[in-house]
């Protein structure tokens, strides 16, 4: 629970659409990948889920098992219905053992539902062709399908960016300053108009009850005209800030959160993108100072991307 009653400056009193009781202390807002840390219950699961966002969100490898998976089984419930209705309803088979007719069984199968039908095994029954025009007719839909999500998948305008693991606070001039930075990690992806608003949440006590409290930070800058390079995100902590006074257990009792939103244009898909992630408490270092990540050479400048999170202790001069 917080340790201290504070009032900040109202000025910057913000609203990110969560609840300001207390109730998730412990928990964060926003996960680093940009996701929000909420789930909803109450309605039927199939009322809520939603299989275009699952299939667009999905990692890569898990979107080309899902699709590999659903065509093996799609075929092996068709190979099910064929050997129901009895193999005497096709014709073609090299083969009479159980095993090897329902594997002749099944390429028919694999080859009704690509539409690429070879032709040796033939449907000669009413129920084998009715059920083989079905199979063929679900086969190229379900590629549609595929075929709309692979696309979708590819052209998906995404803002490409990598955040460092750990945000500090270091001394700034001659200040504290809170710091993060992040970078477009795409080879010729530079970001324009770009802009980036920090959000501070904080449980706080306001009469005696915790609240949660969100607060804009002010920025040394909040905007650029592009991002071809690393950006270091740059909060003075000064009177006005509503970090001021707070020490690291300050902070870590009152259940921190930075909530980071960045906004730019991408030429390369021409479209608007932007991007999450969050810091908690536990994820800001102390006397802390990011090294330089990029150098100059004969052919230009080399950005490090290794290095995003790269950091060192600050020596006191």
């Amino acid at each position: 629970m917080p340790t201290k009653e504070i009032n900040p400056v109202p000025k910057l009193n913000n609203d990110t659409g969560f609840s300001t009781t207390g109730i998730i202390n412990g928990s964060r807002f926003i996960n680093r990948d940009g996701t929000f840390n909420l789930h909803k219950k109450g309605w039927p699961f199939w009322d809520r889920f939603s299989i275009f966002y699952t299939m667009l969100s999905l990692p890569l490898w898990q979107f080309i098992v899902t699709i590999i998976v659903f065509f093996f089984s799609i075929n092996l419930v068709y190979t099910g219905i064929y050997w129901f209705i009895g193999p005497d309803q096709f014709t073609g088979f090299i083969t009479n053992t159980p095993v090897g007719i329902f594997k002749e069984l099944y390429f028919f199968s694999t080859e009704t539902f690509t539409t690429v039908g070879y032709g040796r095994v033939n449907p000669i029954g009413d129920a084998a062709n009715l059920v083989a025009a079905v199979e063929a007719m679900s086969g190229f839909l379900s590629f549609a399908l595929a075929t709309g999500l692979i696309y979708g998948r590819f052209a998906r305008p995404r803002a490409h960016l990598a955040f460092s693991d750990h945000a500090v606070i270091a001394p700034y001039r001659d200040k504290m300053a809170l710091m993060f930075r992040f970078v477009c990690y795409k080879q010729n992806h530079a970001l324009t108009d770009v802009i980036v608003q920090v959000t501070l949440a904080m449980l706080l006590n306001e009469n005696g009850k915790p609240q949660y409290k969100y607060y804009n930070l002010t920025l040394e800058r909040s905007k650029i005209d592009s991002m071809p390079m690393n950006w270091t995100v740059v909060h003075a902590i000064d009177e006005e800030s509503p970090l001021a006074g707070f020490s690291k257990e300050d902070l870590q009792s009152t259940d921190m959160e930075i909530y980071v939103l960045v906004r730019g244009f991408n030429e390369v898909y021409g479209n608007m993108v932007q991007q999450r992630t969050s810091y908690t408490y536990h994820e800001i270092e102390y006397n802390r100072k990011f090294i330089p990540m990029y150098h100059e050479t004969a052919n230009g400048t080399v950005l490090e991307l290794h290095k995003l999170s790269k950091h060192e202790e600050v020596h006191s001069s």
